[in-house]
């Protein structure tokens, strides 16, 4: 079954509950869902939903992705699939995809995503995609394994990096407060 505009709200509400200072960032997915516009779809502007791992090692070492597109070291994390049931099954199956870390060891933190982010991403000529935002879901996993077998058509490394390296002062605070 399909991710479904129904389980993106539900999603959004309960994140919203427990983080209601981030109300006025996350209106324009409600305003977007009240349209009755497809986040699941990666061709809908201005914006869709992407689902993204903040995986963490019992020493509190956060997994980054070098990624191919951007240059970057991110977050992993990608696109939804019409295959995935649930974001938090997104969030993991990206996970999976790009670092070849086996999901039985792969434990998620709470079915809520710890954050949502929203960032602009470039437009994309050979794609044919126009500038457009991604609605980040990230949802907080713990492991105890190592990396796997990269996904190379998108991931050029991976490694784990202090949680001093997480720029969003918001993000760091609540990985710090959810790993103790």
């Amino acid at each position: 079954m399909t991710i479904t505009a129904d389980h993106i709200r539900t999603t959004l509400v309960a994140y919203l509950e427990q983080n209601p200072e981030a109300k006025p960032e996350l209106a324009v997915v409600h305003g977007l869902l009240d349209d009755g516009d497809d986040l699941t779809s990666r061709k809908t502007s201005p914006g869709h939903v992407t689902a993204g791992a903040i995986l963490v090692r019992p020493d509190g070492r956060i997994l980054h992705i070098h990624h191919n597109a951007t240059g970057k070291w991110l977050l992993p994390g990608g696109h939804i699939e019409p295959s995935d049931n649930t974001l938090l099954q997104a969030a993991g199956r990206e996970l999976a995809e790009e670092t070849g870390i086996p999901p039985h060891v792969v434990t998620p933190h709470n079915q809520t995503p710890l954050h949502i982010d929203v960032h602009p991403i470039d437009a994309n000529p050979a794609k044919g995609e126009p500038a457009h935002q991604h609605f980040d879901f990230r949802f907080l996993f713990r492991t105890t394994a190592d990396i796997g077998d990269l996904q190379t058509e998108e991931v050029s490394d991976a490694a784990w990096h202090d949680i001093a390296e997480i720029t969003d002062p918001q993000l760091r605070k609540r990985i710090v407060d959810a790993i103790g």
